[in-house]
């Protein structure tokens, strides 16, 4: 056979290969698409480890306890970041009816829970994690003698409240109303920690928020127990969010505060266990 013979059939053989190649060159150009899109959606490997951000909206009054949950989170899942926006329940279930981006929503009451599920999509039903009471919180050494809640109809004292809205004013409400007092509150706060904040730089004489904040504040602030708080405890439900742009690790946070470690963690800063 002569070499134009020889290289005429090499041509034919190159031009029959030439559709298998093209195959080729096609799969492994869509597996690189898939893996791309995996770590720019879940945020997860290859082998479905948790990785990437996850960003939480949570109550306010779980601001020092759940930052230390995320530390061992991040610990337990190393790659990943947590990223926390605190606020009063009903401006965050404000925020994320309006399209906020988030990953997970923890609310201090089911109320505020329900708003979002009305209007936006979760991938499971929220779960209660923990539950908490109200507490009085006085300045350290109680300048304004606060004794009960009765103190709190006293115009001649200066006051504070969460507005009704927030979790810890409708909580707030109902045990003025179990006790028969009609508060005369000088200052309604969005959320319990601007309340704590005008007790502990001694701005009013008394306010209610929660036990686990007073507990956080350490000396600051002191407390006083009521018995009307055990009537009004506000459940604490949360849930990973269908629109999360890493639902991944948002059902891994939220299985990790459910965990043992976590409620260990909730449990050390004085919340009651649902």
């Amino acid at each position: 056979m002569s070499n134009l013979r020889i290289g005429v059939e090499v041509d034919r053989q190159e031009a029959r290969n030439m559709p298998r190649i093209a195959n080729s060159v096609l799969v492994a150009a869509s597996a690189a698409l898939v893996l791309a899109g995996c770590g720019s959606g879940d945020q997860a490997t290859a082998s479905g480890a948790v990785a990437g951000d996850v960003t939480v909206f949570a109550a306010a009054s779980l601001t020092e306890t759940f930052t230390r949950l995320g530390e061992g989170f991040e610990a337990a899942h190393p790659g990943t970041r947590v990223r926390f926006n605190f606020g009063g329940s009903s401006a965050l279930a404000q925020q994320l009816d309006q399209g906020a981006p988030a990953d997970v929503f923890a609310s201090a009451a089911p109320a505020n829970m329900k708003q979002v599920t009305d209007t936006r999509t979760i991938t499971e039903a929220p779960r209660t994690f923990a539950r908490n009471r109200l507490a009085i919180a006085v300045p350290k050494g109680n300048p304004g003698r606060i004794a009960g809640l009765a103190d709190f109809a006293d115009t001649g004292r200066k006051i504070a409240l969460c507005a009704e809205q927030v979790p810890c004013g409708a909580a707030s409400k109902k045990v003025f109303e179990l006790a028969g007092v009609t508060p005369a509150p000088d200052t309604l706060e969005q959320d319990v920690k601007a309340v704590l904040t005008k007790v502990s730089l001694g701005e009013v004489d008394g306010a209610l928020v929660y036990r686990t904040d007073v507990e956080a504040a350490g000396d600051e602030v002191e407390s006083v127990e009521f018995t009307e708080s055990a009537q009004a405890v506000n459940d604490y439900p949360i849930a990973p969010l269908a629109k999360a742009r890493n639902l991944v690790a948002a059902k891994a946070f939220v299985d990790f505060v459910l965990s043992g470690e976590g409620r260990a963690v909730l449990s050390a800063a004085g919340f009651d266990s649902p």
